[in-house]
């Protein structure tokens, strides 16, 4: 009978399985374990992870991001894939593992685009309802809705008839990237638009509320096509549903005078980190 042997050097790249299973079996979402998987394979161009997990050294982690950079790669590209393995050396650690860990990297603040007073105009004027199709018209509610409050896709996407509570002026969000339920606020206009579009949109209480045609939820993709072509067919060429969440944040800063406390709580933001990340790039107009 052959001898048992353990096996107790493991790669980085085992490992990274290992911290991919614990994080699902935690309840992260799909999307972003996908997203660390892309991250590992971009970061498997510039370091060895077939390398033993404890033989790995801070050298090779300096000499990973100095590849990273003389290859090209964005500075914010550099940063979402140092995070990712920062957030998996750290369980490195909890595990005993190895206590090897790295820095954040920082990238330089770049100014976010937004759409612009102009593009807003033509984007939220009113559909001619006796000519469009349902199609247009929840295209431009749901842009309504995305200035309101910049709330993500993902969580318009998941909005059923019954978290709409328009006597109270909410929207009860139980689809958040924190997995934390939240429950944003909706101005006298936006109310007005929505009691209208559910009187049209009609469906029962556990309904989504922005459907597709066939009254089912829409894809992420099917999101994001409909508002490209709403805004190219307004002549706007920015397509991006996350333009709206910064074009929110830019315009509760600089124009409404807000403040970044409140801004975490409308964001939904779990920290105040990625609130002053708003503050931060949009400084000089909140200056001017």
């Amino acid at each position: 009978m052959a001898k048992i042997e353990m096996k107790i050097s493991v790669s980085m790249e085992e490992t990274f399985e290992d911290f991919l299973l614990m994080k699902k079996s935690m309840g992260l979402s799909d999307k972003t374990l996908i997203t660390y998987k892309q991250h590992f394979s971009a970061i498997k161009r510039h370091l060895s992870v077939e390398k033993p997990i404890e033989s790995m050294e801070r050298q090779d982690l300096e000499r990973m991001i100095s590849s990273m950079r003389d290859t090209g790669l964005a500075p914010t590209s550099i940063q979402s894939y140092t995070r990712t393995l920062k957030s998996f050396f750290s369980w490195c650690n909890e595990e005993e593992i190895t206590n090897l860990n790295l820095s954040r990297y920082r990238a330089q603040e770049t100014i976010k685009d937004t759409y612009t007073d102009r593009e807003l105009e033509l984007l939220l004027k009113k559909p001619n309802m006796r000519t469009c199709n349902f199609a247009e018209y929840r295209s431009w509610v749901i842009i309504n809705l995305l200035l309101n409050n910049g709330c993500r896709a993902a969580s318009i996407r998941n909005i059923k008839n019954k978290d709409v509570d328009l006597c109270s002026q909410i929207i009860h969000l139980r689809h958040t990237k924190n997995k934390k339920a939240q429950v944003i606020p909706v101005s006298s206009l936006l109310s007005a638009i929505l009691s209208e579009y559910m009187r049209i949109r009609g469906g029962s209480d556990d309904d989504y509320l922005f459907s597709n045609i066939q009254g089912e939820q829409m894809t992420e993709n099917n999101l994001k096509l409909s508002i490209a072509k709403y805004n190219k067919r307004r002549g706007v060429e920015k397509t991006s549903i996350h333009m709206f969440r910064h074009t929110f944040a830019k315009k509760y800063l600089v124009d409404c005078g807000g403040n970044a406390f409140t801004l975490q709580r409308l964001l939904g933001h779990s920290t105040l980190e990625m609130t002053k990340h708003y503050c931060a790039i949009f400084d000089s107009d909140i200056t001017k």
